[in-house]
């Protein structure tokens, strides 16, 4: 009973009263080349009526996505258990499976589906952990199939799933030279979008607030921008700064206290940080060049920017506390809109080289970059909350669309629309 109750207030803050938008649609392009192979059974299932989703598919997708799992084909499978109980280990020996998955839907009656499932060893013929099972609206089945692949991909790697987390991003659809600006939010595998505000004036800098109930972005209005945060669940907007010139890239602080944002009040722009319930500022750097694109290390005890201070855009750390400025990044011929792995450990960058623009990953410890994509125009890196993927800007057929990549280089994909230009992603935090 306690794990429907967690489970159901997990699902609760995913859901936003938001009308719906045309979804994104997944292109896988490359994968790695050990893959852990898996059958994802489908759900055994007895009643009459059809249900709203395919979970095993859902987790299916999921799994393959991530680029550490290759998916038995349902068409290979010998036979369709639901169960450990009906597993013949023979025939997934046979398909050379490692792990199977199981599992049954049941109609409770009570307008509540029980979902049960339970992940096999082929090797060991053995169950992985406990038979689990969760109780759910029909509104909720992708949510439990995010979940259950969450709980999969902990157990076979060690790494938290990040598939129950959502992406922010804004389309720019209609006429291109005048077109409409979308904020929408959806979930991570680009479902289920929904619009958070519409504009006919540009939307930039979308970002998450640590508990992943506010978001904070810069809306233009009358051609000026201001920035804004608003509560998904309620959908209440304030507007922080009308201040004149640059209002911009606010990104929240860990402990979502303060936004650290730029500003050009003073005549050049500034990094300041805004503290969200006194409404404070306290000017972060003073430097005649261009200071811009702040972000937050993971304990709050430095934020990292761009600046040309060097001469070409480069990344800076700033102590928050000292307000000491040191040069982070010396490879590439600019290097622009950092952000830190949630461990500390990488810094994305977007780097140009030779006139094009990459995704870059630079190793904290030892300087070491590699470069992680092979588009052109990639801008605007946001990371997984595992700290395992990176989603990025790009463009396709010029076409703005989003893309993934995984930090080691290997998995890559591709989430076009349908309707417009997409830009500016932002991948949510674990939702708390």
């Amino acid at each position: 009973m306690k794990k429907n109750i967690v489970f159901a207030l997990f699902v609760a803050c995913l859901t936003f009263a938001l009308p719906a938008r045309a979804q994104l649609v997944i292109e896988i392009t490359s994968g790695a080349d050990q893959l852990l192979p898996i059958a994802i059974v489908p759900f055994g299932y007895t009643g009459s009526a059809p249900l709203p989703e395919d979970v095993a598919g859902i987790v299916e997708a999921d799994l393959q996505r991530s680029g550490v799992f290759e998916a038995i084909p349902r068409a290979n499978m010998l036979s369709l258990p639901s169960s450990s109980e009906n597993v013949f280990y023979r025939d997934w020996r046979l398909l050379k499976a490692d792990y199977v998955l199981v599992g049954s839907v049941a109609n409770n009656g009570n307008g509540t589906y029980r979902i049960s499932y339970e992940l096999l060893n082929v090797l060991t013929q053995a169950r992985v952990g406990k038979r689990e099972a969760l109780d759910v609206k029909p509104s909720n089945f992708r949510d439990a199939a995010h979940f259950i692949s969450d709980k999969i991909y902990e157990q076979l790697t060690g790494i938290r799933g990040a598939f129950s987390t959502r992406i922010l991003y804004v389309t720019a659809e209609g006429d291109k030279r005048s077109p409409t600006y979308k904020l929408q939010v959806a979930d991570a595998d680009g479902y289920r979008p929904q619009v958070i505000v519409s504009s006919k004036e540009p939307i930039l800098s979308p970002s998450w607030s640590s508990d992943g109930r506010q978001i904070a972005y810069v809306m233009f209005r009358n051609r000026r921008p201001s920035i804004f945060i608003q509560e998904l669940a309620s959908g209440k907007q304030q507007q922080l700064t009308q201040f004149r010139g640059l209002n911009g890239a606010p990104a929240w602080s860990p402990d979502g206290k303060k936004l650290a944002l730029v500003l050009s009040k003073d005549n050049n722009p500034e990094i300041y940080t805004l503290d969200i319930a006194t409404r404070r500022l306290e000017r972060m750097t003073n430097h005649y060049s261009i200071d811009t694109e702040p972000s937050w290390e993971p304990d709050g005890q430095g934020i990292i920017f761009t600046s040309d201070r060097g001469g070409n855009p480069q990344i800076y750390r700033l102590d928050v506390r000292t307000k000491n400025v040191e040069r982070v990044t010396f490879e590439g011929e600019l290097n622009t809109r950092a952000r830190m792995t949630p461990d500390g450990r990488y810094l994305v960058t977007v780097q140009k080289n030779n006139g094009n623009y990459h995704v870059a990953l630079q190793d904290m410890n030892t300087g070491r970059v590699q470069v992680l994509t092979e588009t052109y125009l990639d801008e605007s890196p946001s990371i997984a909350p595992n700290g395992s993927m990176v989603m990025y800007a790009t463009s396709n057929r010029g076409k703005g669309i989003l893309s993934v990549v995984s930090v080691d280089g290997l998995i890559k994909y591709r989430l076009p629309s349908a309707e417009g230009d997409v830009r500016e992603p932002a991948w949510s935090p674990y939702f708390k």
